[in-house]
């Protein structure tokens, strides 16, 4: 027997999370599959290694589908300022919320805090199936829709599969989607630290020649760091003693945090810069992770899949509403102009970002030195960049700027 819905997301991290609380709030009968039931409740301590910068769009998504009050339950750190600086040079960028008409200029919040809270959303939406552990084997296109097998046999089919299953999608795969991109032989090492002096709810970035290394405001007094090198470095950073780790690290701070006082669980992942050539089929989308991974010098990876999830909701929503099919490639085509313009102008942003830090030459580093203290300068253009980088710009979907889409 064929399980029926109108819609099947296919990953349950905070992308498909999200896609499938939104279109539950508006009525769409949607079954997420996850592989694993994602953990409620955890220990106060150690802090998890994944942690997100979000936004204040991002919040403002959250917030519509009734997860932020969970969030904040469990723990979130907001941050009020972000300095970032060359360790080559002298070049300065302050961002201050106090620039803006808001308190903070995002929240630090670990991966695990934005899953749970959405899952416990999820559960309260009539509209909504979660199902545990389910892994799809097989995906065919019929006269109805796409069916998916199921590894344990069963048999599930909607109007339309939403694959938000990460940057090595296998429903990606299974479509023939092509991705076009390159792997940047460096790896982000990640980790939870405490520091002699406060974070002062301050995100702190230092420019090295192998990238960035960030400091990001934790909740509990401690920073999440998050440090780009090449993938032989990280290899052998991960393998140093907790001591001998700690040294290297301060010295590479600048000791803009003073010592290094502690440090947790280390882990490294390898840094790709993708899109998917296609971000829609026949019945068939793809949000966050698998339709783009970009750099996360300036953690915009997450919140960018955000974006897709309410700007492809708000759509299949609206679609419904006017009684057309959800099988309909214009609303889908539609999304796929609404987000991948965008989402490529922020991965080459940050892609051009990483590529001229990395440049060593001695001419080339007092002229990035002097555009970043011109632009810390020129209040407007620094105001522009400090919107952008907080999720505010132009065409955001409805649940991005606080409204219901349902």
């Amino acid at each position: 027997m064929t399980e029926q819905y109108e819609v099947i997301v296919c990953g349950g991290g905070m992308v498909g999370a999200a896609t499938a609380c939104a279109l539950a709030h508006g009525g769409i009968k949607v079954a997420l599959l996850e592989r694993f039931n994602p953990e409620r409740q955890w220990p106060p301590e150690p802090i998890d290694i994944r942690v997100s910068a979000l936004t204040k769009a991002s919040q403002n998504i959250l917030q519509q589908l009734g997860a932020w009050p969970g969030m904040v339950q469990r723990g979130v750190c907001p941050y009020r300022d972000m300095r970032v600086w060359d360790a080559r040079a002298d070049g300065e960028l302050h961002f201050d919320c106090a620039d803006t008409a808001f308190n903070e200029l995002g929240h630090l919040v670990e991966n695990r805090v934005t899953v749970a809270a959405l899952w416990d959303q999820l559960d309260k939406l009539p509209s909504a199936t979660c199902m545990t552990p389910a892994t799809v084997v097989a995906m065919q296109l019929n006269d109805n829709g796409r069916q998916l097998r199921l590894q344990d046999g069963r048999l599930l089919e909607a109007e339309l599969v939403i694959a938000a299953d990460g940057r090595d999608s296998t429903l990606r795969s299974m479509v023939g989607i092509d991705v076009t991109g390159w792997d940047y032989h460096q790896d982000g090492l990640v980790a939870t630290v405490s520091t002699e002096l406060s974070h002062q709810s301050t995100a702190w970035q230092r420019f090295l020649d192998e990238g960035p290394l960030a400091f990001l405001p934790l909740q509990n007094g401690q920073c999440s760091i998050v440090w780009t090198l090449s993938s032989e470095t990280a290899k052998n950073y991960l393998a140093l003693s907790d001591q001998d780790f700690l040294l290297v690290l301060e010295q590479a701070s600048g000791g803009i945090l003073g010592k290094m006082l502690a440090v947790g669980p280390r882990g490294a992942f390898p840094l790709r810069f993708q899109y998917a050539n296609r971000y829609v089929d026949q019945r068939f989308a793809l949000c966050g992770d698998a339709a783009h991974a970009m750099h996360p010098l300036a953690g915009q990876g997450v919140n960018a899949g955000l974006l897709d999830a309410a700007a492809l909701a708000e759509l299949v929503i609206q679609t419904k509403r006017e009684k057309r099919p959800l099988s309909s490639t214009r609303y889908l085509r539609r999304y796929e102009r609404w987000r991948k313009g965008d989402n490529l102008m922020m991965m080459a942003s940050m892609d051009a970002l990483n590529k001229t830090y990395r440049v060593t030459a001695l001419p080339w580093v007092s002229l990035r030195s002097a555009g970043m203290n011109g632009v810390n300068k020129l209040a407007p253009v620094k105001a522009y960049f400090n919107r952008y980088a907080m999720g505010l710009r132009d065409d955001l979907p409805k649940l991005a700027n606080g409204q219901d889409c349902w």
